[in-house]
């Protein structure tokens, strides 16, 4: 009948969204409702209770959002659990005090559509993160989940997965903004015994939570695009390279792997194609230079975590000498879309040079914070004052003229000033 469900991604669960669940479970059953958390114990009338990944609207937080009205609900208690549960489902009404107002117009919004941070966003990478239950593999597979696995193991080449991501235009997203079906085809080239795919999950970056939250939302995707690498260069075995400050990601990656080899995804024989893959879950060494790739192969190795100097690059001699592809969590979580959609689908968003969308971490003295993915081309303008809803002062109020600058790529990377505010963020004018 109805389905509420909570954002338990790090920032809600800082602020508390799992006593909000204890609380919205306890005020069904004392309604006379049946709450239930096991989707397959889930009976028509009932109301399924279950926690997302990050949402988005951090700043709001924590979230709940009610289906199928779509109804979400903004910096939730676990005290207003009875008003939502009385509101919403017995009086079939809103709660009109937890709902977002927009503070430039006044407007109270329903859902998220309605709300100007949701509205001018493409989220694609991010669209099924504040749906699904990350913990149960049967809700992404609902949602078709690895039938693209499936059609890159059972019904193509290898150099034709190759070709269909060339073709898509898409780049690493970790920074240097290679091009992912070139890197593929050079290391599918090697002759070795052995090959390897890894995931760099190693987000060190200040302020940084992109490829925390996608591990945390919607790690069946990071894992599917893994397994796609992996059918696309030759390689039976992976590594997930996460940040031990990363504990939520580091646990639903590692179950996500674990209901993936208990349904035979992962295995000796992938999809009947004779074909093996497995994946094995690594915790960083808490050093920041394990973010870059040579680093983390080391790290993985078991020395110290030491940038070594290229060529030879990991493609021709990478993980314990093997030819070796690494593309960080948002490349991968990409990757599933393209081989189900079509690389034109894919180019259909960006630009010519940087095909797609880009997630940014929205921090600092803005209005709205959070996790928001947008359309590569589009300006910091767009970002700070549409989405992000303006800067603030010192006191939390909007300035229009407060504006210094934006800092992006982490300490590598640089500031932009008023000047920039109108440049397309992309590859190659950033």
């Amino acid at each position: 009948q109805h389905r509420i469900i909570i954002c338990a991604g790090t920032g809600c669960v800082a602020n508390g969204s799992l006593k909000v669940f204890e609380a919205l479970k306890k005020e069904v059953e004392a309604n006379g409702l049946t709450a239930v958390v096991v989707l397959e114990d889930c009976n028509e009338g009932q109301i399924h209770l279950s926690k997302s990944g990050c949402q988005g609207f951090c700043q709001m937080g924590p979230l709940v959002t009610v289906e199928p009205e779509g109804i979400l609900y903004v910096k939730v208690k676990a005290e207003d659990a009875a008003e939502i549960i009385k509101t919403t489902l017995i009086d079939k009404s809103k709660a009109e005090r937890l709902l977002y107002v927009d503070p430039a117009h006044g407007q109270v919004c329903h859902t998220q559509k309605e709300i100007p941070f949701y509205a001018q966003q493409k989220r694609i990478e991010l669209g099924d993160c504040g749906y699904i239950d990350p913990e149960d593999i049967r809700e992404y597979i609902a949602r078709g989940g690895y039938q693209a696995a499936r059609r890159a193991y059972a019904k193509m080449t290898a150099q034709q997965v190759c070709e269909e991501i060339t073709a898509s235009g898409l780049r690493g997203r970790g920074g240097g903004g290679f091009p992912t079906g070139k890197k593929w085809a050079l290391t599918l080239q090697q002759k070795s015994d052995k090959k390897y795919v890894i995931c760099n999950g190693d987000e060190g970056d200040p302020g940084a939570f992109m490829d925390r939250s996608l591990m945390e939302g919607n790690p069946h995707r990071v894992l599917e695009g893994i397994m796609i690498a992996g059918r696309a260069i030759g390689a039976d075995f992976a590594y997930v390279y996460v940040r031990a400050e990363y504990p939520l990601a580091v646990e639903r990656v590692r179950k996500a792997v674990e209901e993936a080899r208990a349904l035979g995804i992962l295995g000796t024989d992938v999809f009947g194609s004779g074909m093996a893959f497995d994946c094995e879950v690594m915790e960083g060494a808490g050093a920041f230079v394990c973010g870059e790739e040579t680093a983390l192969m080391a790290s993985i190795e078991g020395q110290r975590g030491m940038p070594r100097p290229k060529p030879p690059f990991p493609a021709q001699s990478g993980l314990w000498g093997k030819p070796t592809v690494i593309h960080n969590v948002e490349t991968l979580a990409c990757v599933p879309l393209i081989i189900t959609n079509g690389p034109g689908w894919y180019r259909e968003s960006g630009t010519q040079g940087s095909p797609g969308t880009k997630t940014f971490a929205l921090t600092g003295h803005v209005a709205n914070t959070g996790l928001i993915e947008v359309p590569f081309g589009s300006t910091l303008r767009k970002i700070v004052f549409d989405i992000g809803g303006g800067v603030t002062d010192a006191t939390g109020e909007i300035d229009p003229d407060a504006f210094k600058a934006v800092q992006i790529g982490g300490p590598s990377g640089g500031c932009l000033t008023k000047e920039h505010l109108d440049y397309p963020l992309d590859f190659d004018t950033v």
